[in-house]
């Protein structure tokens, strides 16, 4: 069949997130490998997104898909009450990465999932209710997920799960407290501006504070270190856990395996997906520390699904681990992060309509701006003032890039398998399609 016979069918039938079903019209893909992927009609794309930031290790890797191969032919799936080897080896493996003492695994179905089992374990453990998750931060579409959630995507949830309390946290490129353009001083500010109000709401009544170590799709915004050592030494002084969503940020995105390990903190709560499989099968993990594991050594943990610690998904975990180090992905997204952030700079210095550009190894976002002196939004938030988006990805994936944008942001994650030459053109690609938010600028 071809694109508009598949389409056609498509939206018969098929229920798209985040959108009105009226406006679908889905480019069908057919096949992908290493960073590309081809549609039905034989058009070859750079996967500048990594599928949406899990395809870390590139598509159709032989070794990953071998090693699912030969799972399946011993068994894909028991019961969660029983254990296999795959389980056990995944765990042990995941253990050998993660920083400092979290070396005990719960599987998950994905990342939200995790998340939700998070929550679960912070009020178990502690005994307390509130939870703490910072505006501009996104943790999952599930219940209490959607809550901890700092942007749109919460508010037709709402009011969500009870106890979830939001802060800010630092955005050196438009800090609410007055210090651009000086991390360290918007990092100083924004944690007085937090203690302050845990004080206020009462810091024994917090079980924990979630963040992502970067925040993700809302702009790839990189805290300074004095700011995440700040607050680890706050929940230290009040019995507070920290809990990293590592869901994008693990995994070599960064150009460490974690993203909390930039800024020499160790949470007590680690929650991750999308990268530990890279998307082959499904699979999520919350990882605790010693104290959590001690602590239910006699207290239930009351949570879990059907499909926790699938036996396939945890072969494919087991392969993808072997592949980052076997190849030295974590390294190359780190060597390359270099050259990106060297070919966003130019970006940034070239187009009247790019504002800031962020990134951390093969992370990265342009922030759009129609004015770089005064940082007036070109899209504005939740597209208040238009819709760029949507003409700017149309552009590009017509020269042959995909990827994921939204507001002001553009937000890139190529696969971490992806070459310099690679890099370069994909740039060269964005660059052409920023012609368009120029024209913008009146």
């Amino acid at each position: 069949m071809n694109m508009k016979e598949l389409q056609d069918l498509d939206r018969q039938h098929v229920i798209y997130s985040w959108k009105a079903q009226g406006g679908v019209k889905p480019v069908i893909m057919d096949h992908a490998e290493g960073i590309y992927q081809w549609d039905v009609d034989g058009k070859r794309y750079i996967d500048f997104a990594a599928g949406l930031l899990c395809i870390n290790i590139g598509h159709g890797n032989k070794h990953v898909l071998r090693a699912m191969e030969k799972q399946m032919d011993k068994v894909c799936y028991v019961g969660p009450m029983f254990g296999t080897e795959p389980k056990a080896r995944l765990a042990e493996m995941i253990s050998e990465v993660t920083p400092g003492d979290l070396d005990y695994v719960f599987y998950t179905n994905g990342g939200a999932e995790a998340v939700e089992n998070a929550i679960k374990a912070a009020r178990l453990y502690t005994g307390r209710n509130k939870m703490y998750a910072r505006w501009r931060g996104y943790h999952g579409a599930t219940a209490g997920a959607i809550t901890l959630t700092g942007d749109p995507r919460r508010w037709s949830a709402e009011p969500g799960i009870p106890g979830v309390v939001h802060y800010f946290g630092p955005y050196p490129y438009r800090d609410p407290f007055g210090s651009q353009d000086d991390p360290e001083e918007c990092g100083r500010r924004t944690l007085e501006v937090l203690k302050t109000q845990i004080m206020l709401d009462g810091p024994k009544t917090i079980a924990a504070i979630f963040m992502e170590p970067i925040v993700g799709t809302n702009g790839i915004i990189i805290p300074p270190k004095n700011y995440v050592r700040g607050v680890k030494e706050i929940c230290e002084d009040n019995g507070i856990l920290l809990v990293s969503d590592e869901v994008m940020a693990g995994w070599g995105r960064s150009g460490k395996w974690f993203g909390i390990e930039h800024f020499d903190v160790v949470p007590d709560i680690i929650t991750t997906a999308k990268g530990l499989t890279s998307g082959y099968v499904p699979l999520g993990a919350m990882v605790w520390n010693k104290k959590l594991w001690d602590h239910f050594q006699d207290h239930p943990f009351v949570g879990g699904l059907t499909y926790g610690g699938h036996a396939l998904a945890c072969a494919a975990g087991i392969a993808n681990i072997e592949v980052y180090k076997k190849d030295k992905l974590i390294e190359n997204s780190r060597i390359l992060g270099e050259r990106f952030a060297t070919r966003l700079e130019e970006l940034k210095e070239k187009h009247p309509s790019v504002g800031d550009v962020r990134n951390k190894g093969l992370w990265g976002t342009i922030e759009l701006t129609s004015d770089k002196k005064t940082k007036a939004p070109l899209a504005g938030f939740a597209d208040s003032e238009r819709n760029v988006s949507v003409e700017l990805t149309r552009r590009m994936a017509e020269m042959g890039l995909t990827l994921f944008a939204k507001w002001d942001f553009i937000f890139m994650s190529p696969p971490l398998s992806i070459t310099q030459e690679q890099l370069d053109e994909s740039i060269s690609i964005i660059d052409k399609a920023l012609e368009y938010t120029d024209s913008l600028i009146g």
